[in-house]
Parts: structure tokens; sequence; C-alpha cells
């Protein structure tokens, strides 16, 4: 049976030359060549856009075929996964280069605090953290949910299993000890499904860990008028007390039609993660690749436009940094 690395290698010499003209390669090149693989999330999440946006930069400053640039020989395949965990299982099995995932995911992983969710991975490695990510409950226009206590008794989409939204919501679950079987219904829809089953009158409500703004949500909010609850009572501030990962944040104003005033919720970081068993060389140049070109990606999603290389290199990072990041970060002045 083909791997899924395999798979994706495949994907990736079909595109070769994505953003960069092309030409026929030396076989010095052809021999240099390396495809690697990021594991991202939904196709309407922002994991998606981190892993392609971060192929496209290394595309970008491959040489190959011009006449500047670097001489990597990389090239990149970020197709849809299933989100932060299943990445991390991935990567621990090679199958996967690189992953995006949450946080508490990556915390729970490299430290196996958590091995009934997210398989333990002590090779794990952290390369740069990329944008915040608050944990929205979405309800259904004309649904009486005021809070996560509110939806005993509905149906509630709890994620896909594999998914950081699922975790997330299970640890919410344990947190106002709440079980599946005190809904109404409890799904385990994708991010891809679940706007469309709330707009539908399938679901009443459903949890997401996503950033912000973020094209799915909008399905529901400015399609309709779903709305995103507070979600800031004791057991919450809680968890943001008690965990290095968990910090509050703010949904402004204006970001969706339903959005009238500040949504107050707590979440993650989403995280670009490795394996100690990557090469230090291919690492150095991803991450050369997204920095040397940061301007430009941050134009490529509104969750990006605020990215500080400073907090990339720090904020929600539990996993010890690759040692190829590492000696980027340095030769930068920023270790």
């Amino acid at each position: 049976m083909i791997s899924i690395k395999a798979l994706m290698m495949a994907t990736a010499a079909a595109v070769v030359g994505l953003g960069v003209a092309t030409s026929v390669p030396s076989e010095a090149e052809a021999q240099q060549r390396r495809f690697i693989a990021i594991g991202t999330g939904g196709p309407t999440g922002v994991y998606f856009v981190v892993g392609n946006a971060i192929c496209r930069m290394i595309h970008k400053e491959a040489a190959e075929g011009r006449s500047e640039g670097r001489h990597h020989g990389i090239r990149c395949s970020a197709p849809s996964t299933g989100g932060s965990t299943y990445n991390i299982g991935q990567i621990s099995q090679g199958e996967l280069d690189f992953g995006v995932a949450q946080s508490d995911w990556q915390y729970h992983a490299y430290n196996g605090t958590a091995p009934d969710r997210v398989l333990p991975v002590p090779e794990l490695r952290s390369v740069f953290s990329v944008h915040p990510e608050p944990y929205h409950i979405i309800v259904a226009n004309g649904a009486e949910i005021e809070s996560f206590t509110d939806l005993s008794g509905k149906r509630f989409n709890i994620g896909n299993p594999g998914s950081g939204q699922r975790g997330t919501t299970e640890v919410l679950m344990a947190a106002h000890g709440i079980n599946a079987g005190d809904f109404a219904l409890a799904t385990e829809l994708t991010s891809t499904e679940q706007s469309k089953a709330l707009c539908d009158g399938k679901i009443d409500a459903y949890g997401y860990t996503v950033g912000v703004p973020n094209s799915g949500v909008a399905v529901a909010t400015d399609g309709c008028d779903a709305r995103i609850i507070n979600l800031n009572t004791d057991v919450e501030q809680g968890l943001v007390a008690e965990t290095p990962y968990y910090a509050f944040a703010t949904i402004p104003a204006g970001t969706y039609k339903t959005t009238s005033e500040d949504v107050t919720t707590f979440g993650v970081m989403a995280t670009f993660v490795t394996s100690q068993a990557v090469d230090a060389d291919l690492v150095y140049e991803v991450v050369r690749a997204v920095f040397e070109n940061l301007d430009d990606f941050r134009r490529l999603h509104p969750a990006f436009a605020n990215l500080d290389p400073e907090k990339m290199i720090g904020n929600g990072l539990s996993a010890p940094l690759h040692e190829g990041a590492v000696r980027y970060y340095t030769e930068r002045g920023w270790m």
C-alpha cells in the first residue's frame, strides 16, 4: 500500500515549479531535489492556508530554473489533513515532515500528558508559532444558547476525531462536567461540513478553534445569522490560569455580520512543528524562506497581518526548537 507521504510527494512532483518559472532541471539539480510534506487541516481553515503559504515561500525562494534564489532543491506539498493530533502522529511516523498543530497538543505530545488524545512524541520539535486561535462556540440563529452549559440537551458538533477542535472541546466538556451523553446529539462533522449543517438546521451549535477571521465561520454568521457566544466564566478562567498554552482572546466587533460586540473567549496558538529526525539544513531553509519573505507571508491571510518574529519564535512553543530553526534565529540575532 502506498503511504500518505508517497502520495503527497507525487502530488508535489506534479506541481513542481508552482510560483516559479520552470525549466528542465540539470542532473545535479534533479539529484538535489527534496520533496517535503506539510500536514494542515480542513480546506476552509487557516491551517490549510498556513501550510500552503509556507510552500509558496519555499518555492518563491527556489533558484532552480531562475538566475537568482536559493539552490535548496526543496519542493513542497501541503494537502488537507485531519488536523493537529493527526499531523503530530504522522510526523512521529515519518509520513509528514512538518505540520501545523495547536499549542496545547504540541505541549501534550512532547510531554506525554494526554496519551489518550495525542500520541506521546518526545522527539517533537518546534519551528515557529503563527497566529492566535480563539475557541469559538457558534450557535444557530434563535437558539437559546448563551454559555457552554446551555448546550446540554442541544445538538452539538464536537468535531472530527484527530482534530484540534475536538480535543479542545473535550477539555472544555470535562472542565464543565459535561459528557457526550448530555447532548441531544453529538456529531463528529469536519470543519468543512459544520457550518452548512448549522445553516441547514441539522445541529444547534458547533465548537471551532480557528484563526480570525475565517471563511468557514462566515458561512454560518454571514450566511444564516449564527452567533458566537462568550466563554469567560469561572471555568474558562480556571483553564487559562492553570495551563501554559491557553490565553484569553477577543473576537472584535465587526469581524462577522452578527458580531455586533467584542466576543471574549480563550484560545491557543497555531504552531509549526517537525521532528528531531528531520535534517537541520532542511529545517533551516524552510524557516529562512518564511522569515525572509515575511511581508509576503503576512498578505496571504488576515490572520497573519500582525505576525511578529519575536513572538513567533517563543509564543506557544513548549517543545524545544529544532536545531535548524535555532541556527537561523541565531544568525538574525534573535536568540
